[in-house]
This record gives C-alpha cells, structure tokens and sequence, in this order.
C-alpha cells in the first residue's frame, strides 16, 4: 500500500520502507525576516527562496512525523508579594499634558488597508504545457500530467504568506496558525478552472532586459558571481559554460527575457563549473582555470582597483 512521507522537503509517495529519502530533520526556522531550517545553514529572505533550500539528510520515508519540536521558551521568575517602595516617583513624573480639542487633534489616521495584489495570469495556450511541470500558484502544488487539461481546478493563494509574532497565515485570507505545517496544510482560498504551469509567455510582448545588476567575491579557485534577476523560470533557463564566457537566456514568470553572451575577465573550467537560481538572482560558480585573481567579472568591466577575495589567493 502506497504510504505519503511526511518529513519536511520530502513529501513523496512510496511503497518500500527502505526507500532512499532527503529531506530536513529539523523544524523551519524564523528570525528577524530571514528564513531557513535548523538542520542547515542557509537563511533567505523571501519565502519563495526558503522553499527552494535543497534538504541536508538522506535517510529512509517515513509516516511517522519524527521532527523535533522547537524549544519551548521559559518566562523570567518573577517574585510575587514584592512590595516597590514608589518614593518620590510621582514628583518626578511630567506635568500632564493639556488635552486638544477633537478638532485640532494631532493623532494621525490610519492608512488605508494596502491594495490585495492582483489574480496571477493565465497559461498561454499557445505554449507547451510539459508533463511533470509543477503549477506556479502559492498553495497549489499540483503537477502536469499532460494531455487534455478539460476539469482542471486551481485551488490556491493569491496573496502573500504573512509570518507576525508566530503566527502564519495568508494575506488573502483570515486563518492563522502556529505550526509550519499547519500553515502548509491552509487549503487555499481562491478557485480558478486552470493551473498555471508556463504563464502568459509572450502575451503582450516580452519585455527584453537590456543589462542585469551583478556583483562576485572569489577564493584562490573560483569566483562565484551573482546576476540579479527576479522570478527566473528554472524549467526554461538556459545556462551554457564557456572557456572564456557565458551563454544565458532567462525568461521570467512576468513576460520578462534576458539574453546575453556574458564575457568573463579570464579562463574557466566549464565543465567543472555549475549555476543555481534563487528567487532573486541566478548564482553562477565559475572555477579558474589558472588560479589567478580576478580583478573585475567580466572583460569588459574597467577595473576599479578593489579586489573581493575569501581564502588565499594562488599563485600567477
């Protein structure tokens, strides 16, 4: 009988218990708005990232929740029957302030209740939905199974995850929870009679983006540079290394394209280098061919004359 895993990052269906699994051991972990996991190290900022952070254990599936509770946090001992000598304390207080008239009253309105964010669009029909292709919408998760897309029923969130004083929930909606994985659980709140796995593509022009913001640090064998582009589509992404520069074409879920041929400062190695796309930029790990410092990132760049290195530099 097919049994569903339940350890966070996993989530799959199995049949045999000695199924290999990868997956994080520990709970999530929220902190000053960033986001991340106990078992392992990496923090983002944006909830998109968080759940794009690969799982750090490999073990077997399980249907038995085994995931530590986070440590419960004890409150101060406070002495009762204290008595608190005031003493001149209310000699010491500030004359009272004269109280306005309600017409001239400085207390400021609220503001107005922000605009909720508009209905995510609908897939092109003119591009190919691919088998396996998971829907883009927050809360659904459903995936492609090709063919006729007759019946389908988009249950999902159109608005933002809200994380405040403990408490998760959607900006769509009113529910909020405690446990992460009841806020995962939030059925969603807004039905649409399709899901949306490859969005509107070119519909109404694709926006072509000329140049991209990018910045690097290196160590004495790579140089891992960073090319900020929001919301890249990772089923089309296209990254090819070369010795001496990189071929990119990135589309993103908002109708956006940048295409370039990136030219680097110096030789790489390109088939020991790699990429990876997060939600705000794609990160790309160039591995020297010779050792030598990089200056600048690419070879067109005119050097400044600063020099972002971790580790020890090799040897020219």
């Amino acid at each position: 009988m097919a049994k569903k895993c339940v350890h966070k990052g996993c989530g799959k269906t199995y049949e045999n218990e000695d199924e290999e699994c990868v997956y994080h051991p520990g709970p999530p972990v929220f902190h000053e708005g960033q986001k991340g996991w106990k078992c392992c190290k990496p923090r983002v900022l944006t909830f998109d990232e968080f759940l794009t952070i690969p799982p750090c254990t490999t073990g077997t599936h399980s249907d038995v929740d085994d995931t530590p509770a986070p440590e419960p946090t004890q409150a101060p001992d406070v002495p009762t029957n204290t008595q608190v000598d005031l003493g001149s304390l209310q000699e010491s207080l500030p004359a009272p302030v004269p109280r306005l008239p309600a017409a001239q009253s400085t207390t400021p309105q609220l503001a107005a209740s922000p605009k909720p964010p508009e209905e995510s669009e609908d897939d092109d029909p003119s591009l190919e939905v691919k088998q396996g292709m998971t829907c883009r919408r927050r809360g659904c998760g459903q995936k492609s199974e090709g063919g006729d897309r007759e019946g389908e029923s988009c249950v999902h969130h159109p608005g933002a995850p809200i994380f405040h004083e403990g408490s998760k929930g959607w900006s769509c909606c009113k529910r909020r929870v405690l446990e992460f994985d009841q806020f995962m659980n939030i059925e969603g709140c807004k039905t649409k009679n399709r899901h949306l796995f490859v969005g509107s593509g070119k519909k109404g022009g694709e926006e072509k983006v000329e140049t991209v913001r990018n910045d690097f640090y290196q160590t004495a064998t790579s140089v891992i540079a960073s090319l900020y582009l929001k919301k890249i589509d990772k089923d089309s992404a296209k990254v090819v290394f070369h010795a001496d520069h990189v071929d990119l074409d990135l589309r993103t879920s908002d109708s956006k394209r940048y295409a370039a041929e990136f030219p680097l400062f110096a030789s790489i190695k390109p088939e020991d280098s790699k990429y990876r796309i997060l939600g705000t930029k794609l990160e790309l790990t160039l591995v020297k061919a010779d050792g030598a410092a990089w200056p600048v990132l690419r070879s067109d760049d005119k050097p400044t004359g600063e020099m972002i290195q971790v580790g020890r530099a090799g040897r020219v």
